[in-house]
């Protein structure tokens, strides 16, 4: 199992930045982190669409530095309307990231329309979805965990199962929500210096 730090050594892309102009899907407990590294990394308007009697949501106090100024949520009455709004939000050029919260699994009609939304405004789209209800439509589909870590550390497990312009692999990161600065935390076993001379 390759960490990212074997791949950036190597000169390889860094996989952790999602294509442009594509929808992503994330499922797992740290779906909502995944979001905000993503949220913390692009410049320009974000905007979150989740279901008006959805409660699972960031507080503005605790996202990471120049989110809240750019974030915008809107809520939807119903699932109908949510894709709706993710896909108007998807073709508005100035909007650098749409993240929607769906509770029902994606069609693979409605996940072939997100992309063309995404596409025609060159807006990159993360769909936090629930295990297993994703569309075969998507760009890239990510698996993302807590792990236990130390109290002043924050480690994910990310692992990217769907990946229609590479590879897939398992990353494990340790990083500060506040200012979403990744450090990549080896796999346990892995050597990334050379075994010196036996003694």
């Amino acid at each position: 199992m390759r960490t990212l730090r074997d791949r950036l050594q190597a000169g390889s892309h860094d996989q952790l930045h999602l294509v442009k102009g594509r929808v992503h899907e994330v499922e797992g407990r740290g779906r909502t982190g995944f979001a905000l590294y993503h949220a913390a990394r692009l410049a320009g308007p974000i905007f979150w669409i989740l279901l008006t009697h959805d409660r699972d949501r960031p507080m503005p106090a605790a996202l990471p530095d120049g989110v809240a100024e750019r974030l915008h949520f809107i809520e939807a009455r119903d699932e109908t309307n949510l894709l709706w709004t993710v896909e108007e939000a998807l073709r508005a050029r100035p909007v650098s990231l749409v993240i929607a919260a769906l509770g029902k699994p994606i069609s693979l009609t409605a996940g072939r329309r997100l992309q063309l939304a995404a596409e025609a405004g060159d807006t990159t789209g993360i769909v936090l979805i629930h295990e297993g209800k994703g569309s075969n439509a998507a760009e890239t589909r990510w698996k993302c965990d807590p792990l236990p870590s130390p109290p002043d550390s924050t480690r994910h497990r990310w692992v990217l199962n769907k990946n229609k312009r590479g590879t897939i692999g398992i990353y494990d990161v340790s990083w500060n929500g506040a200012t979403a600065a990744v450090h990549l935390v080896p796999q346990a076993g892995e050597r990334h210096q050379p075994e010196g001379p036996p003694r």
